[in-house]
């Protein structure tokens, strides 16, 4: 989960206790990918029913962390509507991208996975669906299916930031390959001129580490 993606979470209604403890979990993981111009979280349905579990017992303690178990529990009860609306609508691209992101959120990857494959085969173009798989196939370990992801997306949409970010990080992290985190991150900042300052200074500043790694291999 990106900060992005936290604070989006907060104001959909998740007590900042579950959002930066689920925050946390990413950083235990590893790579906590992240997006420029929205969170993915933020294309979720509201999270009233995720916070509710929490007050009733799902979470035990504000300071301990949540089971996966409990995770998976929490998004199966959030998923309910939108699987109600599924079955009269199993090819709404928009709706599967929805509860794979309920799944994503709460770091049950695999079955986030299968809901944003079926999302970016019911519409190739949606680019919001394939880039969140791309993550989703990371944390998972196959980073070569993660980049292939991103990849399609930019055929796409060639200057889609979110792809590009990503991209760079997973050849980063998931490659070593500073070269191509750079090229990615060059290239998104020529083709997206209108990043604000934030923005642009978060992707300069990893463009200078990835850089100053390769100066000193």
């Amino acid at each position: 989960m990106s900060v992005n993606e936290a604070r989006s979470a907060m104001s959909r209604g998740w007590k900042p206790a579950q959002v930066y403890l689920m925050a946390g979990v990413c950083v235990v993981i590893g790579l906590a990918l992240g997006y420029l111009f929205r969170g993915s979280a933020s294309h979720a349905v509201p999270a009233s029913q995720v916070a509710q579990a929490s007050s009733q017992g799902a979470m035990t303690a504000p300071a301990q962390m949540p089971s996966l178990d409990q995770m998976k529990k929490m998004a199966d009860k959030q998923a309910e509507p939108l699987l109600a609306k599924l079955k009269s609508d199993p090819n709404n691209s928009d709706l599967l991208n929805q509860i794979g992101t309920i799944y994503k959120a709460t770091h049950q990857f695999t079955e986030a996975t299968g809901y944003y494959q079926k999302a970016v085969q019911a519409d190739p173009k949606n680019n919001l669906a394939r880039t969140d798989l791309a993550s989703c196939l990371y944390y998972e370990g196959d980073v070569d299916g993660a980049l292939k992801q991103l990849q399609q997306a930019l055929t796409y949409n060639p200057k889609d930031a979110d792809s590009l970010f990503n991209l760079g990080m997973i050849r980063w992290k998931g490659k070593s390959d500073t070269k191509g985190a750079a090229e990615a991150w060059n290239r998104l900042l020529k083709s997206n001129p209108q990043l604000d300052p934030p923005k642009k200074a978060q992707v300069e500043k990893l463009l200078a580490q990835v850089q100053g790694q390769r100066s000193t291999n």
